[in-house]
């Protein structure tokens, strides 16, 4: 499962990605600028749905104690927070020639890079409970919980707030994005979305593996140790 969709993912991501460099004409106003698109809003959407996914696997884990649950979250954090970074990167990249400035402290901007900062808190924090043992790990589910009030912010932040960064352009049911850019974009956010989802399950099977193996290593010294 984890190979045919990486493989299909990047295949995919990498046609969209030739579209939009070759295919795709210019923008009417912002010109070549524009093509960093295909790859800007895809990590953007998968930045927030990668804390979506530790929120929700973080909720299981709180409520019902599933085993596999903050292995889940803890798998989906370090590509959530490697697409927070390309999109923050990516989107001071157009923003340069699009605005003037590498960066400005507007709603959208801000509270993205506080989401890449919660990504980094969560990493360090799965990382010494799961050194601590079983008893340290509510500690990071709680934590991505209450990080996750910062993905509505994220989404309606351009509606709250006066921004430099535009609306969005894609809704339930409408588009104000024309179809040669569209359908390059949904392609290319599929094959992101894909290969977010492979590295998530190869890294919950390694994750996994690890807690097995260290679980037979504690099992291995108790009995040597009663012996």
């Amino acid at each position: 499962m984890t190979v045919p969709m990486l493989a299909s993912g990047v295949i995919l991501a990498l046609a969209a990605l030739a579209w939009g460099l070759l295919g795709a004409p210019a923008e009417q106003l912002q010109g070549d600028s524009v093509r960093i698109l295909f790859i800007h809003v895809p990590t953007a959407w998968l930045g927030m749905a990668g804390w979506s996914m530790i929120a929700a696997a973080s909720l299981v884990e709180i409520v019902w104690r599933h085993p596999l649950a903050g292995i889940a979250a803890r798998a989906a954090a370090l590509p959530g927070a490697v697409f927070a970074l390309i999109c923050l990167v990516t989107g001071s990249l157009w923003g340069r020639p699009a605005w003037g400035t590498w960066w400005v402290w507007d709603g959208r901007l801000t509270s993205m890079l506080v989401l890449f900062f919660l990504y980094c808190a969560y990493l360090a924090l799965a990382d010494a409970a799961n050194r601590d043992g079983a008893a340290g790990s509510r500690l990071p589910a709680i934590f991505g919980l209450v990080g996750a009030v910062n993905i509505p912010i994220i989404h309606y932040s351009v509606l709250w707030w006066n921004s430099l960064h535009q609306p969005p352009s894609i809704g339930m049911g409408k588009s104000e994005m024309a179809p040669e850019f569209l359908w390059g974009l949904l392609a290319a956010s599929l094959g992101f979305s894909l290969i977010f989802g492979g590295v998530v399950l190869a890294r919950m099977r390694a994750i996994l593996a690890d807690v097995q193996a260290e679980a037979r290593l504690r099992r291995r010294a108790s009995e040597l140790t009663d012996a």
